[in-house]
């Protein structure tokens, strides 16, 4: 027997995805239509397999959804949507495999596909999604540098491994200069580590993977 929760408030949509799922008569299947009912519902049935179209229902952002979903990590998720960006997805299926992905306009057999994937507790993204995540990529990568001349040394140097003094030592600056210039880094780039450094150097070339240390 399969628990559902269809958390999806269109009305066509969540007849069709209740008729589908019920031809197996063992399975059983609850609706909610916010938020706190879906939290309620999983609070009941933490191992249910949840049917979300995130677009329609009221989570705030992503990361109210990945706590949710964190909160009951026994629980599996199909989100079926019209349209999501690419940097929802990526946050979703790169933070969390209780994560599967398809279209409303997607084909049946790929709503089939990722029902019986997630049954067997392995997760399906579609093709369309992999097309989505990989374009995005590939763009933010062809995109002209946004970084400064100094800037641009300043990665290369962490990239390298070298600390905040050391690279002040080299260039003749102030440690409070290169911790500046590191802040504004991190924030042209939208990230919060060095590590992230390190593959944004190896993505645009700045260094080759023998001269950077993790």
């Amino acid at each position: 027997m399969g628990k559902f929760i269809l958390a999806d408030n269109q009305e066509l949509t969540r007849f069709a995805l209740e008729s589908l799922i019920s031809r197996d008569e063992a399975n059983v299947v609850y609706k909610a239509s916010d938020k706190a009912g879906l939290v309620e519902l999983l609070k009941e049935h933490e191992a249910a397999m949840v049917l979300l179209d995130y677009t329609l229902f009221d989570f705030a952002d992503e990361d109210q959804l990945l706590i949710v979903a964190e909160r009951f990590a026994l629980s599996e998720w199909i989100l079926i949507s019209d349209d999501l960006t690419p940097q929802f997805l990526r946050r979703v299926i790169y933070s969390s495999h209780q994560f599967s992905i398809v279209y409303k306009d997607g084909t049946m057999k790929d709503i089939r596909d990722a029902l019986d994937a997630v049954s067997r507790h392995n997760r399906h993204i579609s093709q369309r999604a992999l097309e989505v995540i990989i374009n995005h990529q590939q763009e933010e990568e062809e995109r002209p540098s946004i970084l400064t001349e100094t800037e641009t040394e300043i990665v290369r140097a962490i990239a390298q491994g070298k600390s905040t003094k050391e690279i002040a030592a080299e260039r003749f600056s102030s440690v409070h200069t290169i911790t500046t210039h590191r802040k504004n880094i991190f924030r042209k780039l939208g990230i919060n580590t060095a590590h992230e450094v390190i593959k944004y150097a190896l993505r645009a070339g700045l260094v080759d993977s023998s001269e950077f240390y993790i």
